[in-house]
């Protein structure tokens, strides 16, 4: 779900709830979107073997069953001069930590991502910054300033050997 920020809330999908059906059509329409959703109807069209007033409708009706949740330009971090890439493991004992936490991640630019997950800590956090001492500032001055954050743990990214946000639709689905 977008909201007005910008920023992305995902709810997990509840369970016995159908999941639309995508045939091969939808799947290569989702896989070419994929790799350059500004192609004209009429490029997608030939790219896929069907009609573009059928290419327009099927895009529509997948955006409108939240399949395709928006369009967006795929910056570089590097040209922005965002160079350092870091993940952040947050932990707190006391659950009353959490609506602070998350409201400040949700404000926070730096923060690319933000995972409620399953150990020892209680957040995964992945932050993109311009150099080590604005991730110095970024954990003092945004996750530290949260009252009852006990723990971080940053690791630092040296290189990337994958990087993707593209996904691959199941067949049976």
């Amino acid at each position: 779900m977008k909201k007005s920020d910008g920023v992305e809330e995902h709810t997990p999908s509840i369970p016995g709830r159908a999941m639309p059906k995508l045939d091969i059509i939808d799947r290569r329409l989702l896989a070419a979107l994929q790799e350059d959703d500004r192609l004209p109807l009429v490029e997608l069209s030939k790219a896929i073997g069907a009609p573009a007033s059928t290419i327009n409708d099927r895009i529509k009706r997948l955006t409108r069953q939240g399949i395709i949740d928006g369009f967006y330009a795929h910056l570089s971090p590097e040209a922005l001069g965002l160079d350092l890439l870091a993940f952040m493991l947050v932990s707190w004992s006391d659950p009353t930590v959490e609506p602070e936490f998350l409201k400040k991640m949700r404000a926070a630019k730096e923060v690319l991502e933000c995972h409620h997950i399953t150990g020892a800590c209680n957040y995964l956090i992945k932050v993109r910054v311009p150099a080590t001492r604005n991730l110095e500032k970024f954990l003092s001055e945004v996750v530290k300033a949260v009252s009852g954050v006990e723990r971080t743990e940053t690791l630092i990214v040296l290189s990337t050997a994958k990087e993707t946000c593209r996904l691959e639709p199941l067949a049976d689905r």
